[in-house]
């Protein structure tokens, strides 16, 4: 337990603060208010120990000041001119507990261990209410077309064990959803959900925001930060886009998951926590590694279950039941009635959604807000989902193509709908990986990259499917 110890008794500063090292804790002392007010903005301790009576100002005002810190510590109060008055008016102003010295250091230790619990419980309530831990995922994986079925069947087998798991697919197919639904069916479902996104900070940012840093350890740490490790401890944290994080970084992710522990940056005290890491990428790893890019042995500790997410291309069965619940969405949201004609499902239905269920999530907001009666019709749709004869138009632009952009829009079309994933591309065209490679860079096909499928666009500027 973290506890600062605010006391002008130098011998019992002493003397205390030995012996609650002894029994485990981290101490910190101060002999006076203002010092043990910068200590507690430093340390961010869990519990303190502050004597009503200070040199320079009051125990109880500083035991209001105490409190309205962010995060706020347990305070117990200890004094040796304690009577039922000052106890009482300590408690109206959010005192834990209150000890009247001297007091025995078993008493001591057994008030801070439960101001402790009680911290705990609060943080815990703390993350609930903030969302870390979520409560309806399952009523966002709809779909009911047999890869679906499979994908549900693969979620309650994983989400008993505790292994690490990794999922994989295009963007927008569902990965932390899938990750929410495997932590929520799990024993650790009360405890935190912690989202990271990879691929959102700068490598040093990211570090800090996963391990947490000591006070002064870079420029602007005037403060020491908890980690999102620490903040998931006892749940689930999902690392989406780990195929973005630095080689570096790597390592240190590698050492949590090896020994479940690490280091905050600029400290050397090893903390130990007990979560359980779900990862998404939707990039290719095992050309990452191939090219130095991704460590091998981050890749096995990752992937001890990997399960690969289906494009809604290729579920179009499960497209008219997300149809209907992202407008019962809407309609609840707004207080609204509005349906999807038969022409309009059908145009989405035939669509090849390249950002998948995001993108149809979008696209049905959009005609949903445009639509000027309760019927959402055809026209209301974005122009690359409702045109007619986007595919006949392509088909007849390509049949007066020369044949070497016939081919470079063919091995497009072959890597989008394998995500990228250059193996299968490969073997779906009967060439080898080398052949393919080479035609990649001859026509420059790798400058798009691999998790995002190639889409071309006809001369007006609409994409065509």
């Amino acid at each position: 337990m973290n506890v600062l110890l605010i006391d002008d008794d130098d011998s019992l500063r002493a003397v205390l603060g030995a012996e609650l090292r002894r029994l485990g804790h981290e101490v910190t002392t101060a002999g006076t208010a203002a010092e043990g007010l910068r200590a507690s903005q430093q340390t961010e301790p869990d519990v303190v120990l502050l004597d009503l009576f200070l040199p320079d100002e009051n125990g109880l005002d500083v035991l209001k000041k105490l409190r309205a810190e962010q995060p706020a510590p347990d305070v117990i109060l200890l004094t040796a001119h304690g009577t039922v008055d000052s106890a009482i008016a300590a408690m109206k102003h959010g005192a834990y507990d209150f000890l009247q010295k001297p007091c025995a250091l078993q008493s001591v230790d057994l008030a801070i261990r439960r101001a402790g619990e009680h911290r705990r419980l609060g943080q815990e309530n703390a993350r609930l209410k903030d969302g870390l831990h979520s409560s309806n995922v399952s009523a966002e994986l709809i779909g009911h077309g047999p890869e679906f079925e499979e994908l549900k069947r693969f979620i309650s087998k994983v989400a008993v064990s505790e292994a690490t798991v990794l999922v994989r697919g295009e963007t927008g197919t569902g990965k932390e959803l899938v990750a929410a639904a495997i932590h929520k069916a799990s024993r650790r479902r009360e405890q935190p959900f912690v989202v990271v996104d990879c691929a959102s900070l700068h490598e040093n940012l990211l570090q800090s925001e996963l391990f947490g840093h000591e006070r002064g350890a870079f420029t602007g740490a005037v403060k020491m930060r908890h980690g999102l490790f620490e903040a998931a401890d006892g749940g689930t944290i999902f690392l989406d886009e780990v195929g973005d994080v630095s080689p570096s970084l790597q390592a240190s992710l590698l050492r949590v998951l090896e020994s479940s522990t690490f280091r905050r940056v600029g400290g050397t005290r090893e903390m130990k926590v007990d979560v359980r890491v779900i990862a998404a990428t939707n990039r290719d790893l095992e050309r990452m590694i191939a090219d130095g890019q991704f460590r091998q042995d981050l890749f096995f500790r990752l992937s001890s279950i990997h399960v690969a997410l289906p494009p809604l291309r290729n579920r179009r069965e499960d497209i008219p039941f997300l149809v209907e619940h992202f407008t019962a969405r809407h309609n609840e949201r707004c207080g609204a009635s509005k349906r999807f004609s038969p022409e309009a499902l059908e145009a989405m239905t035939g669509y090849g959604w390249p950002g998948n269920v995001r993108e149809l999530r979008h696209a049905i907001e959009r005609a949903l807000v445009l639509a000027d009666g309760e019927i959402v019709q055809r026209r209301d749709l974005p122009p690359q989902v409702s045109c007619r004869t986007g595919r006949e138009n392509q088909q007849r632009d390509e049949a007066i193509l020369p044949l070497v952009e016939m081919e470079r829009r063919y091995l497009a079309r072959v890597l989008s709908e394998t995500g990228g994933h250059r193996a299968r591309a490969a073997e779906l065209l009967g060439i080898s990986e080398r052949n393919l490679y080479r035609k990649i860079r001859e026509y420059q096909l790798d400058q798009v990259p691999p998790q995002t499928p190639a889409t071309e666009r006809d001369p007006g500027g609409a994409r065509r499917a």
